[in-house]
């Protein structure tokens, strides 16, 4: 048995997989959307229709080293929201949650109840990244594949602009879920760390964001889009700039003549 185990993860590959960006991935369902974890940096890409250039999916289909991710569909996480009312102490809370998650619409109308329960919403997170790090688990399992750590890097001390590494044509169409904008914080060998935090400080944001955009008026309002639109292009441009990057070295290291032999003069004896 412990020789087929040991033949069995011989076969696997390892991919320094970024487990923030896949646990997005696979959360995030709407079918516009399409996700693809890299093989070789283990980011996750996402195109997503009617932004991106019609031919990116041919593109990427025809590139071995992309992977296409399987989100866990709205059904499967509609029944974590059943699951875990019951497990809500506080009858109030439990029947605002009940009633939340009738019709359409429940996904959001539960994350709004949530949102004034800070101690419950914390146990929501912990409770969906748990089931979110099992989905991931066995995809990768399926696809034969190991994640490792992931390597840490250093941004350069002088930013190039987005525009000067990505044309412009290519920036808005792959947008990736967790670009490394720095060195990684430690991640544990066997997986994720709990996102509990990130997911909170997300989340509250969003709120925030949401009760500042009820504020503003039409003008204001295409300004602030604007810019979001901008970081959304200047991600994928780091991005691709980092995908480039690796690529780059790869075929540089392809390229390079092997070393030549000691000459005879350094050998002993000679």
């Amino acid at each position: 048995m412990d020789d087929e185990k040991k033949q069995a993860s011989g076969n696997l590959r390892e991919v320094p997989v970024d487990w923030e960006a896949l646990e997005d991935a696979f959360e995030n369902n709407a079918p516009e959307v399409h996700s693809y974890l890299h093989l070789v940096t283990g980011e996750v890409l996402r195109v997503v229709d009617g932004v991106a250039d019609p031919q990116m999916h041919v593109r990427i289909a025809s590139d071995p080293n992309y992977l296409r991710i399987d989100p866990v569909s709205s059904r499967e996480q509609y029944r974590w929201m059943e699951r875990y009312i019951p497990m809500v102490e506080e009858p109030e809370l439990r029947n605002k949650l009940t009633m939340a998650i009738d019709g359409k619409g429940a996904f959001r109308r539960f994350k709004d109840v949530l949102m004034t329960f800070g101690p419950e919403r914390e146990r929501w997170f912990t409770f969906r990244s748990e089931r979110l790090r099992t989905f991931m688990e066995a995809w990768l399992t399926a696809h034969a594949i190991q994640a490792i750590p992931r390597p840490a890097w250093i941004e350069p001390g002088a930013e190039e602009s987005p525009e000067s590494i990505v044309p412009p044509s290519v920036a808005p169409s792959i947008v990736p879920s967790s670009p490394s904008l720095g060195p990684p914080a430690p991640e544990s060998e066997g997986g994720p760390r709990s996102s509990a935090g990130r997911r909170r400080s997300a989340e509250a944001s969003r709120a925030h964001l949401r009760d500042l955009a009820e504020g503003l008026g039409p003008r204001d309002l295409d300004v602030l889009v604007s810019f979001a639109e901008f970081l959304k292009a200047r991600r994928a441009a780091r991005g691709f700039a980092h995908h480039h990057e690796h690529m780059q070295t790869e075929r540089a290291d392809s390229r390079r003549p092997p070393e030549a032999p000691q000459s005879a003069e350094s050998e002993p004896g000679s």
